[in-house]
């Protein structure tokens, strides 16, 4: 089961994945955490996890919330995120993305300091091969737009959720400092668009799509 809930001050994807039993997890809770949760309560599931396929906080200014909300029931809801974003949590977490957001030109970054003040440190580092909280999601390393991006995919079940790696007829910005549009187009060349042809891909922003639609369609992967 695959619910999205486009979230937050950049209409992020957030999503919440669950493979046919109780427990669920949530990919990219960028924002309202409470609309989440509402989702997740609705569905009659249990959160035993948050995956964020990269540190951006467009995609993880509901980490706290979530955390927070389903602290109250005492349950446990770690976060998992890759080694190489994991500053954008915990400690670092303020400096890191003032400075994204100075880069991007943000011209009063200060605003956005709610989606990501406070964020806890990250509970799981993952790595490429990694299962994800036992959903049969595994992961795939897509450095590029960050050092630290990752997919999650699915051979059983034909799904592959691609962050901010591959988008509906694009690619991930990659004009940002720790960015590289090299990196990134030879990861989806060497691991994601060698997936079958009608594998459904579930982006961070935007529509979905699938892999079959994108070797013909995008622009960025001729």
């Amino acid at each position: 089961m695959i619910e999205r809930l486009i979230v937050g001050p950049m209409g992020t994807n957030a999503y919440i994945y669950s493979n046919g039993k109780k427990g669920c997890i949530v990919i990219d809770p960028g924002g309202d955490p409470e609309k989440i949760a509402a989702n997740i309560n609705m569905l009659k599931l249990v959160p035993s996890g948050i995956v964020l396929t990269h540190g951006h906080f467009d995609h993880t200014g509901g980490v706290q919330g979530l955390i927070a909300i389903y602290g109250t029931d005492n349950i446990q809801v770690p976060v998992a995120i890759h080694a190489g974003d994991r500053h954008y949590l915990g400690k670092k977490a303020g400096k890191t993305n003032l400075q994204t957001l100075t880069d991007l030109g943000v011209g009063e970054p200060e605003e956005f300091l709610p989606f990501f003040d406070n964020l806890p440190e990250a509970d799981i580092i993952l790595k490429e091969g990694d299962e994800v909280f036992d959903t049969g999601l595994v992961v795939l390393e897509t450095p590029g737009h960050t050092k630290g991006g990752i997919c999650l995919y699915s051979e059983k079940d034909g799904i592959l959720f691609s962050g901010d790696s591959l988008f509906f007829m694009g690619i991930g910005r990659t004009d940002l400092p720790g960015a590289s549009e090299k990196t990134l187009l030879d990861a989806l060349r060497s691991k994601i668009l060698t997936l079958p042809p009608q594998t459904r891909v579930f982006p961070g922003h935007g529509l979905d799509t699938t892999i079959e639609r994108e070797l013909v369609g995008n622009p960025f992967l001729r």
